[in-house]
């Protein structure tokens, strides 16, 4: 076994990224305060192909020293938006038929391995703030509510390997 070197790889261009057909995935960033987990989950989402990252209320936006730290260069790849009230970034996304997803620990969430994607749906992920999560007004607007089940003593994930795992698992069960 080798490993790979970087011109093994055979990554895209950011021309070639831009003009590649996207996962049917928006995430959105409910007030999210670590700079440093903007950047990580701007880089999964690069790596998952995702549409898009809206980033809501006190979340830092690009250009930003730390956020560009972790994203190694995906906020140049991944398309964001910025939104001051997390609301009106739902509102938009269920006016264009986004279904809202929430991922969160709540009651009737479903599990992670049992939500079901359509095929001819977009889905927008919500992701809250690393210590309250996603604001409980937020989770009123959603449509569902998924959760990652956990068997540790500890009650959540940091929110960047959140994004990581939801995307991961959407990602196997929609056909490439």
């Amino acid at each position: 076994m080798r490993k790979l070197l970087n011109r093994e790889l055979y990554r895209k261009t950011l021309d070639q990224f831009r003009k590649t057909e996207k996962a049917p995935f928006i995430i959105v960033l409910d007030n999210v305060r670590s700079q440093s987990n903007v950047g990580s989950i701007f880089r999964t989402a690069d790596a998952f192909l995702t549409e898009a990252i809206y980033l809501c209320g006190i979340t830092s936006t690009p250009p930003h020293r730390e956020i560009q730290k972790t994203a190694l260069g995906a906020t140049e790849s991944v398309s964001w938006k910025y939104f001051p009230e997390t609301s009106a970034a739902i509102i938009v996304l269920k006016e264009k038929g986004y279904k809202i997803i929430a991922i969160e620990q709540a009651e009737g969430s479903t599990a992670l391995q049992d939500l079901h994607i359509e095929n001819d749906r977009r889905y927008a992920l919500v992701f809250g703030h690393e210590v309250n999560g996603v604001d409980q007004e937020i989770l009123n607007i959603c449509d569902l509510c998924v959760e990652i089940p956990q068997f540790g003593t500890k009650h959540s994930f940091n929110i960047a390997i959140s994004v990581g795992i939801v995307l991961w698992e959407l990602n196997k069960k929609r056909p490439l």
